[in-house]
């Protein structure tokens, strides 16, 4: 126990507030920044377990990640007189259970309350992480009005294998059950709250938080729980086999509120509402059904009633007879419609799992009879397959291996796909794939009715036409520099849909539908969404939030004709790069991968030549462009929360995650000096529109200091080995990309001026990511003079020859730190290749690339980016692994929906 007065560290212990399972809670006085705070202390019995130890760490990593107005705030995790504790936010305020002891709330507070646990909840669920002890006693009711989610001390991050490692216990005022194992099995949370799954000691998800906010709907409608008993084994029989008193329910909730509640308790999450955006939904729909009504007209002066009534009698008698006979007899009745089935169906092929991560895995053919899909097989590359649905195997197309996002044409008998930077396209019988056009980083394709294919390669940042036959492109859409177009989908009459964000790099945060009608206008149809596809039950589809929706579509007009209702939730997808994986033919048939969406937040993991990965940062993050510190201790990444990017370095060995900018703008692609005491960066500094270059000691201290100031876009790469050169990417007037050095001391013999960048390499084609040997003689770089993406390397500073190092797409030029081998991404797989080299004078000779290591890896966002970087022992590097990733569904299961389209008919009606 703390005693007011204590001080630890900068804070000076106020008075107590409260003690759990794992933690001590003090108000106490942050004497620097002069505010009040909580201080969470780990018990002393507790510091020498080190798995408890743990998850106190893994729970400030949790609250870290939770960034939003109604969660409680996280300020650091600190150490003093031998005690660790969290600082948190102070709530001023009471809990929702303190409000509680003095009886139930009014219907309206009850649902205004509800709304912003669902806001916050659901925000944690967005980032992959589960509550699991949501009760009053952890939600707050601030002084002004709102609410704050407290204690996400048993929260987890979501682990669909259903063996979850969870986070500490969090402080609670009500019995939380305890036990100290770590796995599915063990019985979390507190008991009057607790899910029947979490009850039977069983894995918790999303429907575990929905459990548990019904509870808590219910006692505030109520003033009573929805489960209790006189001890906690009374009250876990009620959770499993009791029944809440539903007619305690106020008679003025609105009976959609009431059926919603019995939804969101029921004991069989198969048929629990899955998700709380439909709860949202179903509260605000009720919301605005309970709207006044206007008032009934005023009734006249009429004859007498009983003479008034009489022909209505007659006539309601006669009514009465022809609807038996009708009832009867019906020539005109329509056949019953078929129902709506949903089935699950294996891939049907030699392939491990739907190949997920650069784009759509699979697309249905326009009658609804063959699925094309993009598996991992068990060679190094994935592949093309098609399937038809009344046949149980797939069939590999040869000519298609490293293929990525297929569609289909619309008269089915073509699938247009890409592999190594190109569009191709190849029959569904099989034969020669041909090639159409180059398309470098591609962002989606579809087949239009005219015979055209539009597509997106991520270069250009719009969209671009092509005759299905091949030839010249030419450019549909042309965003201005600060936005984005991808994932293209036909619409009727000529128009075209597509999902549009704003930035350099793509996030969903800032995403929309976009509509390019006719004349060439382009136009938002549906802010907030994206991965939109128009099917011809005359609705659009797209994805938000990780969950399909379909809004009414008037075809004629081009403008929506209803509201958005949610019509499947979990459809896997990545959110990295605003794909989704479903497609729907003409016919009515659906077919999509269940699963959470991937969003970019992932571990950062070890990988070597065997393929066996381990952890190096477990706390999942939206990180890129990893860079070691040149003694290999430290790794410098920037790191996005949705609003801007920043840089931070990581030291592993003490799993300490330190931020080094701090500027309200983008900060990215670090790089460390040759002796490790600075880090060099691209910022949006000063206009908050164009990229250039600044540096930054790397312990923090002094001033962040510009290296460059231009209006072009310029990306750090690489220090020369003597620390006086940098190399960079800048991006010219003409939209090209350019090999650029900055000079960072003065050099008489070369003329070189300090701060003064000139020009490496500039010709049409794009040219980056430039990569000093290491012994500063070589320059490695990525150019697409053959329309993708290939590795070359140019002596430096030059003259002299170039020389091709890859064949079929490359990115992420790296040296080995003994100078002997180059590694780079195989961009049509992601995995790491390597050739080895040997230089004679003045020449480079390469052998023929191999594949390092089998593993894959999980692209990472803000392009152009680095994807993983090489530990300086050489034997390893730091990834994303793209088996986490996947791991957040199956990926060798499809569901195939048949008539789809009666659904969205019945759920998704025009209103205009």
């Amino acid at each position: 126990m703390v005693t007011p007065g204590t001080r630890l560290g900068a804070y000076e212990v106020v008075s107590s507030l409260g003690a759990g399972g794992m933690g001590e809670v003090y108000k106490a006085q942050d004497t620097r920044l002069g505010r009040l705070v909580a201080l969470k202390i780990l018990p002393a019995t507790f510091r020498g377990d080190p798995e408890r130890l743990g998850r106190f760490q893994r729970e400030a990593q949790l609250l870290a990640a939770l960034n939003h107005p109604r969660i409680g705030a996280i300020y650091g995790i600190e150490e003093a007189a031998e005690v660790q504790f969290l600082v948190l936010e102070l709530v001023d305020g009471e809990t929702l259970a303190a409000r509680l002891e003095r009886g139930r709330l009014s219907v309206d507070e009850a649902l205004g309350i509800a709304r912003e646990v669902i806001d916050a909840v659901e925000a944690a669920h967005e980032k992959g992480i589960i509550h699991r002890d949501l009760k009053p006693s952890n939600i707050a009711l601030t002084s002004d009005g709102h609410v704050k989610v407290l204690d996400f001390g048993l929260a987890k991050a979501t682990d669909p294998t259903g063996l979850s490692e969870l986070s500490p216990h969090g402080v609670t005022h009500s019995p939380t059950l305890t036990l100290a194992a770590t796995q599915a099995g063990v019985i979390l949370g507190t008991a009057a709250y607790m899910s029947p799954e979490q009850a039977k000691g069983r894995a918790a998800d999303k429907r575990s938080d929905v459990w548990a906010f019904g509870c808590v709907l219910f006692e505030m409608l109520t003033g009573t729980r929805a489960f209790d008993g006189e001890d906690v084994s009374d009250t876990m029989a009620a959770v499993l086999r009791g029944e809440p008193r539903w007619e305690a329910l106020p008679s003025d909730l609105p009976p959609s509120v009431a059926t919603l509640l019995k939804k969101c308790l029921n004991k069989d999450r198969r048929t629990r509402i899955p998700d709380l955006s439909v709860v949202r939904y179903v509260m605000d729909d009720a919301a605005h059904a309970s709207a006044p009504a206007p008032a009934a007209p005023v009734s006249t002066p009429s004859a007498p009633r009983a003479l008034r009534l009489l022909p209505w009698g007659l006539a309601a008698a006669a009514m009465a007879i022809a609807a038996i006979v009708v009832s009867l007899w019906q020539p005109w009745r329509a056949p019953a419609s078929a129902p709506v089935t949903r089935v699950r169906i294996d891939l049907g092929a030699d392939a491990s799992s739907l190949a997920t991560q650069l784009g759509a895995a699979a697309d249905l053919s326009p009658d609804g009879q063959v699925i094309a899909f993009v598996a991992g097989t068990t060679s190094t590359r994935q592949q093309l397959f098609v399937r038809r649905l009344n046949q149980l195997q797939a069939t590999a197309l040869p000519g298609a291996e490293g293929a990525t996002t297929p569609f289909f044409s619309p008269d089915g008998q073509w699938i247009g796909f890409f592999a190594g930077g190109k569009l191709k396209k190849i029959a569904v019988t099989g034969g020669a794939a041909v090639t159409l056009a180059d398309a470098p980083t591609p962002r989606g394709g579809t087949w239009l009715e005219d015979d055209s294919i539009v597509f997106a390669p991520q270069s250009t940042g719009g969209l671009l036409r092509v005759s299905s036959a091949g030839g010249a492109t030419s450019p549909m859409t042309k965003p201005p520099a600060d936005r984005l177009h991808r994932w293209p989908a036909p619409l009727p009459g000529g128009r075209v849909l597509y999902t549009a964000a704003a930035g350099a790099t793509f996030s969903v945060e800032t995403a929309a539908l976009e509509i390019r009608d006719p004349d060439g206008t382009s136009r938002v149809l549906v802010p907030g969404g994206y991965y939109g596809r128009y099917v011809r039950s005359g609705h659009l589809l797209y994805i938000s939030n990780g969950t399909m929706f379909a809004v009414p579509f008037d075809a004629a007009s081009g403008q929506l004709a209803g509201q958005g209702v949610p019509v499947v939730e979990a459809v896997a997808g990545n959110e990295g790069n605003g794909t989704a994986h479903f497609a729907v033919s003409a016919n009515g048939t659906a077919v999509y991968l269940p699963g959470e969406t991937i969003n970019n937040d992932t571990a950062i993991s070890w990988v070597d030549q065997t393929g066996r990965f381990a952890p190096l940062r477990p706390m999942p993050s939206n990180w890129s462009n990893p860079a070691f510190s040149p003694d290999g201790r430290r790794i410098a990444v920037d790191i996005s929360d949705g609003s801007q990017s920043d840089v931070w370095i990581y030291e592993w060995d003490r799993d300490t995650l330190s931020r080094l900018t701090f500027e309200n703008t983008d900060d990215q692609r670090p790089i460390w000096s040759p002796d490790g005491q600075r880090i060099a960066f691209a910022s949006r500094r000063g206009d908050k529109t164009t990229f250039n270059l600044y540096w930054q000691r790397s312990d923090g201290t002094g001033e962040v200091q510009r290296l460059t100031d231009t209006k072009n876009q310029q990306m750090t790469a690489s220090f020369h080995p003597n620390g006086k050169l940098l190399a960079f990417d800048e991006v010219s007037a003409n939209g090209a990309r350019d090999i650029m050095i900055l000079p960072l001391e003065g050099d008489e013999a070369t003329g070189w001026k300090p701060g003064k960048p000139y020009v490496f390499l500039q010709t049409p084609q794009n040219e980056g990511s430039p990569m000093f040997s290491p012994d500063g003689r070589w320059i490695l770089y990525i150019s697409n003079e053959t329309g993708r993406n290939e590795l070359y390397v140019r002596p430096f500073p030059g003259p002299g020859g170039k020389w091709q190092i890859s064949n079929g797409s490359a990115d992420d030029p790296t040296w080995s730190p003994d100078g002997r081998r180059v590694f780079f991404a195989s961009a049509s797989d992601t995995r790491i290749m390597t050739a080895p080299y040997t230089v004679d004078g003045n020449s480079f000779r390469a052998d023929k690339p191999a594949t390092w290591s089998p593993a894959q890896f999980l692209a990472r966002p803000r392009p152009p980016s680095r994807d993983f970087a090489l530990h300086p022992d050489g034997k390893r590097f730091a990834v994303a692994a793209l088996v986490e990733a996947e791991t957040k569904g199956a990926l060798n299961q499809l569901v195939v929906v048949f008539n789809f389209f009666d659904e969205l008919k019945r759920v998704a009606k025009r209103t205009k």
